[in-house]
């Protein structure tokens, strides 16, 4: 196992077994070659137990579980449908005009985790068996601060998701291309200096994908989209080109409706409002739209 970071179990009672001593209050899972080791469960596991997986981050160990279960029961109708829009500067925004902070888990680590990186950047690369043991301290802290931040960002996702999924019956969001909003911008050859390059908002976007990267779109739609098959809800994502230049008022299209990050102002009608409750106004009709045209 000091050779690998997971080990997985493909069938569970070969070469290792759940829940090893059911006689005892306390959970134990027991390894060939290693006996019963003692699990801090923090949820009751449901189903029957079919793989499990041995995780190793940092100095931390962890159990993987992967269960077969009896369909979930749909959750009680709501009647709200409800359009959500993602962002930095907010979480989430949706279309009753609600707001999620973004938490912004990498943004607060990253002053104790660029201290630790400068810190094992002063060791020479070499195998684990190699390492000193101040180098291997300095690895773990690393993986340990990297480790905080990917499950608070996931806490945050399930918890937020899970959120949606029991208040509404419909939620609608936009179809994010992630991984070419996060693309970096190609250079400008400088026409006038043979060789050399005009600027081209490099710097500025490269804080965005950070940005990006600490929000966990990805991550959020993933699990959003799961929670929402189990409870039997209906998820659906929609274009999201201009949906927040376009007034929902009056439907006009247009790049000068959208004075600022926060501000719209419908240049036809007047219509007011934060451009990402616009946004996510704009994406709950588009999904109604697109499920009456699915269900006809």
């Amino acid at each position: 196992m000091s050779r690998f970071d997971t080990v997985e179990f493909p069938k569970d009672g070969d070469g290792c077994r759940w829940d090893s001593t059911p006689h005892d209050p306390l959970t134990r899972v027991r390894f060939q070659g290693v006996g019963h080791v003692k699990v801090n469960q923090h949820r009751l596991v449901v189903g029957k137990v079919k793989t499990v997986s041995i995780k190793r981050e940092g100095r931390k160990w962890f159990v993987v579980l992967t269960a077969e279960q009896a369909r979930a029961e749909p959750l009680p109708a709501t009647g709200s449908v409800i359009g959500i829009d993602l962002g930095v500067a907010n979480y989430l925004v949706d279309s009753n005009g609600g707001f999620v902070p973004n938490p912004r888990h990498g943004r607060k680590a990253a002053a104790k985790l660029g201290a630790a990186q400068q810190a094992l950047s002063r060791f020479p690369r070499r195998k684990a068996r190699d390492r000193t043991a101040n180098h291997q301290r300095a690895v773990e802290k690393v993986a340990e601060l990297h480790g905080k931040v990917r499950r608070q960002r996931l806490d945050h996702a399930h918890k937020t998701a899970l959120g949606l999924v029991r208040e509404h019956d419909f939620i609608a969001h936009e179809d994010l291309q992630i991984r070419n909003m996060s693309r970096a911008p190609a250079p400008k050859p400088d026409p006038g200096t043979p060789g050399g390059f005009l600027p081209n908002g490099a710097a500025a976007k490269a804080g965005l994908n950070r940005s990006i990267a600490d929000a966990g779109w990805g991550v959020f739609l993933a699990i959003l989209h799961a929670k929402a098959e189990s409870a039997g809800r209906e998820v659906i994502a929609v274009d999201p080109r201009n949906t927040s230049r376009r007034c929902p008022e009056c439907g006009h299209t247009a790049k000068e409706n959208r004075l600022t990050q926060e501000k719209f102002h419908c240049q036809e009608c007047g219509h007011t409002a934060h451009a990402d409750t616009v946004g996510a106004v704009n994406v709950l009709q588009a999904g109604l739209v697109r499920r009456d045209a699915n269900q006809a």
